[in-house]
């Protein structure tokens, strides 16, 4: 098959071409490092001329709620344009577990994409992918300061960037129905960061803490709905193996 990869040099879509193009499928890499912006359209239409299907992997300059609301949006409406004008057979677009029970920022901007997604012409499929594993270093360097690093109380179950790759190649060329792919277990994101700073030497301490401002701070903290439902995908390493890999 000729897919396209939004996003084809980030986190998962890097992951998602390679395995394509291990596959025997022909990867269209898309990125505006690539020449192929799909905020402003530029390039969309020449890369998927004659792409049969689409995966969606892209994430916009800003993790700030209204900025990436935009950015999702706009996006993922160039997508199902320029998809239903070449004859795209199909959208999966890769989103996060629990985001239909969160209120605010980035998690309401992925609900965004995922309602845009599902209501273009093009059919799209939504697969919602636990926290990944480079989001602990990633919170970790938010929350840094000093030596001390302040992490949000969270139960997740951390899952590999390789492993949502996988998950979403097979829902694409397969026609898996996967539509929650998580780790292999329920983990702590302050146990997983104190693991990570041992492992670098740093901060010396890691400390949990719950935002007051936020109104979903208890629902992931304690309520689990950041944790794959009946039927996920439990699939890759743990956190404390992936680590040990890097």
């Amino acid at each position: 098959m000729k897919i396209a990869v939004a996003g084809a040099t980030g986190r998962v879509g890097s992951h998602v071409v390679e395995l394509l193009e291990e596959q025997g499928h022909e990867a269209v890499p898309m990125s505006r490092r690539l020449g192929v912006d799909i905020v402003t359209g530029e390039g969309l239409d020449k890369a998927l001329d004659g792409v049969e299907r689409i995966i969606d992997t892209a994430t916009g300059p800003s993790p700030e709620g209204r900025a990436a609301t935009e950015f999702f949006e706009t996006a993922t409406r160039n997508l199902q344009a320029a998809g239903h004008r070449a004859g795209v057979g199909g959208l999966v677009v890769v989103s996060i577990i629990g985001i239909d029970q969160l209120t605010t920022g980035y998690n309401k901007a992925k609900l965004a994409h995922e309602r845009a997604a599902l209501a273009g012409p093009v059919p799209a499929t939504v697969v919602r992918a636990a926290q990944f594993h480079e989001f602990v270093a990633q919170l970790m360097q938010w929350g840094t300061k000093d030596d001390v690093a302040y992490v949000p109380a969270m139960r997740t179950q951390l899952v590999a960037a390789h492993t949502v790759a996988e998950a979403l190649v097979a829902v694409t060329t397969r026609g898996e129905d996967i539509r929650e792919v998580a780790g292999p277990r329920e983990e702590n994101l302050a146990a997983m960061a104190r693991l990570l700073a041992a492992k670098r030497g740093t901060p010396k301490e890691v400390i949990e803490v719950r935002d007051p401002a936020d109104p979903d701070r208890d629902k992931v903290a304690d309520d689990g709905v950041l944790l794959p439902g009946p039927g996920a995908l439990l699939a890759g390493p743990t956190y404390a193996h992936w680590l040990d890999a890097q």
